[in-house]
């Protein structure tokens, strides 16, 4: 599946067993950050992240204009868009999918919009293909200003959506909602089958996790310096070993993604602009 070019840099890695944290930076151009042209890449992403494989499949000349502006409107008919956490959920789809090749399973943004409101749970639905079978990667968001609440609250989700009846439960609801026209259904409908053991299924699992913030590095700086990329490396690695040191879940691998923003104000309001600009062409 082809996919924008990718724009966030990955200039931080560091690892422990179970968990891979990464630092991806939005740079700055002419003396500011980027955030209007990381809100237009975003953009770049709406469709893919907003419609089911089938009608992205049918996009042609004569709907693509109609299919963007119905994606843009699915962003703002969620009970989410009060507190942005749609825009979260597509910043994690855009860095799966750039850092490890993902594929989207299912649009969750698609059915949060439909008439069945019990779709909650994981933030992102993906799988990526490995020469053995799948791997299954379902995504938490937290789209913050403040890294500490936002390590705080994903945890505490973490160990709830990895308690047995809770992944059970979240199985059913995805099997049900990938399209048969996908090439990798029935593999992952097998996958995550009743029949199949959670021992087999965790073998399969990741989580990746994004956490965005108000960056103190990001905000006292005006170029990707070395003494920036130093200052970035430090503070992402300290943050990273923050969320190692909480009780994670010890059965599935975590992929952390920490993503710090100049301001998370300036992003959203650049996001803000052009979702509602889409919605009326």
């Amino acid at each position: 599946m082809k996919q924008p070019e990718a724009f966030l840099t990955v200039r931080t890695r560091v690892s422990d067993p179970g968990t891979e944290g990464v630092g991806l930076c939005v740079g700055y151009e002419l003396g500011s950050w980027r955030a209007e042209r990381f809100a237009e890449h975003l953009i770049e992403w709406l469709p893919e992240f907003a419609l089911t494989f089938s009608e992205l499949e049918a996009v042609h000349h004569g709907n693509m204009v109609a299919l963007l502006r119905d994606a843009a409107k699915k962003i703002y008919a969620t009970e989410k868009f009060t507190k942005r956490g749609e825009f979260g959920e597509l910043i994690l789809h855009a860095a799966v999918r750039q850092v490890y090749g993902s594929l989207p399973a299912i649009s969750k943004i698609f059915y949060k919009t439909s008439r069945n409101d019990t779709v909650k749970g994981f933030d992102a639905v993906h799988v990526v293909v490995k020469d053995d079978g799948l791997e299954l990667w379902l995504g938490e968001a937290k789209f913050y200003d403040d890294v500490h609440r936002a390590i705080r609250d994903v945890v505490e989700e973490l160990r709830e959506h990895t308690k047995r009846d809770y992944l059970r439960d979240e199985f059913v609801l995805i099997a049900g909602k990938i399209d048969e026209n996908w090439p990798h259904a029935r593999d992952l409908k097998k996958l995550i089958s009743p029949n199949t053991s959670l021992d087999q299924i965790f073998t399969r699992v990741c989580i990746p996790v994004l956490l965005t913030y108000d960056s103190p590095c990001v905000a006292s700086h005006s170029e990707c310096s070395e003494a920036y990329c130093a200052d970035f490396e430090r503070e992402v690695v300290d943050y990273y070993k923050t969320f190692c040191g909480k009780e994670l879940p010890r059965n599935v691998v975590i992929h952390l993604f920490l993503l710090p923003l100049a301001q998370k104000a300036e992003l959203v309001a650049a996001l803000d602009r052009r979702l509602r600009g889409l919605q009326t062409i």
